[in-house]
């Protein structure tokens, strides 16, 4: 029995405490001025030790294993320069459309709504289109509104007016809600 006690006292005398075992720790004066200074000398640093807490090891895992999902479209650094991706600098790019396109989509249509009736297929067509855009560089659209006004009606709207641009929709964007909502009284109001 008193070879257990003994046993006993001499595991407690040699045991670390918890705030030295796991933590890095100052030595030598620093510790004796740490310990002079602090609240609780008994508290530890609270950085670990690096064998400790380091699952996997820092060598563990191959590098082929590794695969980052989310960066491969952004870490392309071949086709992805900075200004395509920066976004604060994203102006309105103006767009340019000049009398030789102009007289170009009155005669012969866009491509999304193309006149069938005047433009021609294949070859033809091609050559319809260059003497169409040649025409209009030389002599403007006074040239396509003397020779045919009837192109310019189909384009223009019931009241001759042209189309509105698709932000100046003359139709009101919201509507007043009177079936639920607050009521007269207060100044807020619902809008559906």
């Amino acid at each position: 029995m008193s070879r257990e006690v003994a046993k006993a006292v001499k595991s407690v005398s040699n045991a670390i405490p918890v705030h030295k075992k796991y933590t890095v720790q100052s030595t030598g004066i620093w510790e004796r001025i740490r310990r002079l200074l602090a609240l609780d000398p008994n508290r530890s640093t609270g950085v670990p030790l690096n064998p400790q807490y380091r699952n996997p090891p820092p060598g563990a895992l191959p590098p082929q294993s590794y695969d980052d999902p989310v960066t491969i479209p952004a870490g392309d650094i071949a086709d992805n320069p900075y200004w395509k991706r920066d976004v604060r600098r994203n102006y309105p790019k103006l767009s340019v459309v000049n009398q030789a396109d102009v007289v170009g989509l009155l005669t012969v249509g866009s491509k999304s709504a193309p006149k069938d009736d005047v433009l021609q297929i294949g070859e033809a067509g091609q050559k319809q289109l260059v003497a169409v855009k040649q025409e209009g560089e030389e002599r403007g659209l006074a040239a396509l509104f003397e020779k045919d006004k009837r192109n310019v009606q189909g384009v223009l709207g019931p009241d001759g007016l042209p189309p509105l641009p698709c932000n100046l929709n003359p139709s009101s964007k919201y509507q007043l809600g009177s079936g639920q909502g607050y009521p007269e009284k207060y100044s807020c109001r619902t809008f559906v």
